[in-house]
């Protein structure tokens, strides 16, 4: 089904730009305007893997291609992380191929501050959503793009440095005032 009255309409995306709407607002506005099978469709378009999420393919190519490459994501990273903490490695298999994904993931893992790998990762995911829509302008696939998009940029707007780093010491000054206290014979008072 091609959607050119619904895609005339969306405001432009660029990337580290603020959201001209927020995800919960285009949903409103134009989620009407989807058939029925594209507005299900639509509800997997989704940062990240949930839990217990099969890999079930769908009638899109493209939302297929992008929920396989989230699981490799998200796998790599949960992977990486029990791996760091020595933790028994996750039981979920990691999908063959997406080679990309793991080399992004593993680089993100690799950053030293953990603000610089988010959005390394969605600067990474967002240059997938661009190579995997295609050239077909009136497309489904270009709204399933388009609402990805709009979650990354409404995620990133989300991040405050400043009150992250504030939230952080106002809950390691709890965790210190609140930790046993050593007596003068060592024990825990």
């Amino acid at each position: 089904m091609a959607y050119y009255f619904l895609i005339a309409q969306l405001p432009q995306l660029h990337y580290g730009q603020e959201p001209p709407l927020s995800s919960a607002a285009f949903l409103e506005r134009y989620g009407a305007m989807l058939s029925k099978p594209d507005a299900a469709l639509l509800s997997l378009c989704r940062l990240g893997l949930q839990s217990g999420e099969a890999s079930e393919p769908t009638s899109s190519a493209f939302i297929n291609a992008w929920c396989a490459r989230e699981r490799v994501l998200t796998l790599t990273l949960a992977k990486l992380r029990a791996a760091k903490l020595q933790f028994e490695v996750l039981a979920a298999e990691i999908p063959d191929g997406l080679d990309e994904v793991k080399t992004l993931a593993k680089a993100a893992f690799a950053m030293e501050d953990p603000f610089e790998a988010e959005l390394f990762l969605d600067k990474g995911r967002w240059d997938a959503i661009e190579s995997l829509v295609g050239l077909d302008y009136f497309t489904a696939d270009v709204v399933f793009a388009y609402f990805l998009k709009l979650l990354l940029i409404e995620r990133r707007s989300s991040f405050k440095s400043e009150e992250g780093f504030a939230e952080y010491k106002a809950l390691y000054a709890g965790i210190i005032e609140s930790a046993p206290k050593a007596g003068a014979n060592g024990e825990a008072t």
